[in-house]
């Protein structure tokens, strides 16, 4: 591993999920329909498997290849399956060595050239959030994607190339480099952009960064993936995005396709630094959070005070299922990350729903 970029106190288990997937059991890892085929497949994953936990995992994947291959599927759908597991596998272990290092994803467009301004506002956008302890993870391609890592440099960079016909290469900032993944897939590729990232950037773009962006929100939204921040980003000037906004308030609003605390989710903005800003701010007392449970543990770099929890106490109690907040320690859930225990938490039952408000307790939570 070489980069500028130097690890934080991350937590050992990125579950970009917060914990939404439950515990694996080795009495759920299903069956072949064959009770010896089950026991050698147990087997063997007890002997290849790194601990015990980790061998109901493999014993519940190899099962379910078994049964893929013997079931009412295609030879397209086999290929598709194989294809999607090798190229998450292969993007796990690209990144597995930089786990503890935060990252930006920058998302635009690949038909943006390096004299126009929204490219130039990309390079200072990258070079600035190296400077403050974020690697980037790119797209690979030309345009907004290169700006990115040109940025951020090789050494701080990634790039996730999709392979299309019409775009032969990765960029000159990426091609070359051990970060570089190639992918099929636009879903494993998307899958890679949003657990690998801490934050996410998009510049001005076409359908592709519509769908990144959009994705990206979704899953916010509805609390697939956890809260991070996403910035979308003009060059000075630019109304790219204030048309963007424009029509999201008027048609999505307006129709109450959205709640109104789905606009703490983004934030739209023409200043590089204000994006940074926006980044930073959100991880300068909230570090990350989990679900044990029926409760929601948020770690923070600082207890907060009194006055701070009688205030949250007040204006967040719509989110709360049952109970209180309440500050403590680790839960036993968390066991295992010797990083992280001794960071203080606030724990309450969280209703699992109007992430929007959950987005509003963390920003309260860094005032």
């Amino acid at each position: 591993m070489s980069s500028h970029v130097k690890p934080s106190d991350m937590p050992k288990d990125r579950d970009f999920t917060g914990g939404m997937i439950h515990s694996e059991s080795c009495s759920y890892i299903g069956s072949t329909g064959e009770k010896k085929l089950d026991e050698q497949i147990l087997k063997l994953a007890n002997e290849v498997a790194s601990s015990g936990k980790e061998s109901c995992l493999l014993a519940e994947m190899m099962i379910s290849a078994v049964r893929i291959s013997r079931g009412a599927v295609t030879d397209g759908d086999f290929k598709t399956i194989n294809r999607a597991v090798k190229e998450m596998r292969i993007a796990n272990e690209v990144f597995y060595p930089y786990r503890d290092c935060r990252k930006v994803a920058v998302f635009g467009s690949a038909r943006t050239d390096p004299e126009e301004p929204e490219y130039k506002a990309a390079v200072e956008f990258t070079e600035k959030m190296r400077e403050a302890g974020f690697m980037t993870i790119t797209g690979a391609g030309p345009g907004i994607m290169a700006a990115g890592n040109e940025g951020a440099g090789r050494e701080d960079s990634f790039g996730l190339n999709i392979n299309l016909p019409f775009e032969a290469a990765a960029n000159a900032f990426i091609a070359g480099d051990e970060k570089l993944v190639d992918f099929n897939f636009f879903f494993t590729r998307k899958l890679s952009f949003v657990k690998e990232s801490d934050a996410v950037a998009a510049f001005p773009g076409g359908f592709g960064t519509m769908d990144e962006i959009f994705e990206t929100l979704t899953l916010i939204q509805t609390g697939k993936a956890a809260i991070y921040p996403l910035v979308l980003i003009d060059a000075k000037g630019g109304k790219y995005w204030k048309f963007w906004q424009q029509f999201v308030v008027e048609h999505l609003s307006r129709l109450k396709l959205i709640s109104e605390d789905d606009f703490s989710l983004y934030k739209v903005t023409d200043d590089v630094d204000e994006a940074i800003e926006e980044i930073t701010r959100f991880y300068s007392n909230f570090h990350s959070y989990r679900y044990c449970g029926d409760r929601l543990v948020i770690r923070m770099q600082e207890k907060l005070t009194e006055a701070k929890m009688k205030k949250i106490r007040k204006e967040f109690a719509d989110i709360v299922k049952s109970g209180d907040f309440e500050q403590g320690g680790p839960l036993p859930a968390e066991s295992g990350d010797e990083k992280i225990q001794d960071l203080p938490r606030l724990i309450f039952r969280h209703r699992r729903r109007n992430f929007g408000r959950l987005r509003q307790l963390i920003d309260m939570i860094n005032e």
